[in-house]
């Protein structure tokens, strides 16, 4: 006897997305390794974003938070030379792409071979569509829990991004407990550009707790808000909003060392379960 079994319209397809990172934590996908390799066979990031399809804006945001989130830089950034500088990558980030170009050749023949004997994802592929969280606040951290000051209602938590510096976030007591915040503890940090202060000054005197040197990378200009994004050192980068009519006052310059200040309660962390 020969069972007749309805075929559907459209037929599922196994789809996977390969993610590098430590431990099992996310960390570089498919399209920033996309642009590192762009910016290895072009050596700058305007013809990198050009082969890859983004803005020029937006390949040095996606550069700035892959340095930032890497213990290790990705990408470094030359000055000068014969050719004017220009961008390259590291030999750690070379590593990365070569590794990661070798895992997805592996994990896209795993798909085939794992969908040859599923009959039907449609069930499966509806649940998985939800997605994961993101976030549009631009400046992220990796870094290190260093020390923890307890208070009464609120903790002071101080967590290490380089090797140079450190931020410190306000916390409740509650939330400290629940994130399991204690020295040796990884976090991200999140700062909202709009929160971030500069001055030319940098030995100005403030009460913002977060208080952070560099100097100009690059200025983006909008029709009402810039972006100043200021290297911090150990290619740690920060992006601060600043009003065009403040921008104008200030007459920052590429090259010119600055002071950032922050409020630690302007800080977000978030830890990995």
């Amino acid at each position: 006897m020969t069972a007749i079994t309805e075929q559907p319209e459209t037929a599922s397809e196994l789809k996977g997305q390969l993610w590098l990172g430590e431990l099992g934590k996310r960390g570089l996908a498919a399209e920033q390794i996309d642009l590192l390799q762009a910016i290895e066979s072009t050596g700058s990031i305007s013809a990198a974003a050009k082969a890859v399809g983004i803005s020029y804006k937006t390949a040095w945001e996606r550069v700035d938070t892959m340095n930032n989130m890497s213990r290790q830089p990705l990408v470094s950034r030359a000055v000068g030379g014969a050719r004017g500088g220009g961008t390259a990558l590291t030999d750690f980030g070379q590593q990365i792409v070569a590794g990661f170009v070798s895992l997805q050749a592996a994990h896209q023949e795993f798909l085939q071979q794992l969908g040859r004997k599923v009959q039907s994802l449609n069930d499966v592929a509806g649940f998985m569509s939800k997605g994961y969280l993101k976030t549009s606040i631009r400046n992220q951290f990796r870094g290190e829990v260093v020390r923890v000051i307890q208070g009464a209602v609120n903790n002071e938590v101080h967590v290490k991004i380089s090797r140079h510096d450190d931020m410190v976030a306000i916390i409740s007591d509650e939330s400290c407990t629940l994130l399991g915040l204690q020295p040796g503890v990884e976090v991200m940090l999140l700062i909202e550009p709009g929160n971030i202060m500069l001055s030319p000054d940098t030995a100005v005197k403030v009460s913002a707790r977060n208080r952070l040197t560099g100097c100009v990378a690059r200025i983006v200009k909008g029709a009402v808000n810039s972006d100043v994004v200021l290297e911090l050192g150990d290619t740690k980068t920060l992006t601060v909003s600043v009003s065009n009519g403040s921008l104008a006052d200030l007459a920052f310059e590429t090259g010119q060392l600055v002071a950032a200040f922050f409020k630690a309660s302007n800080v977000v962390l978030l830890t990995e379960g």
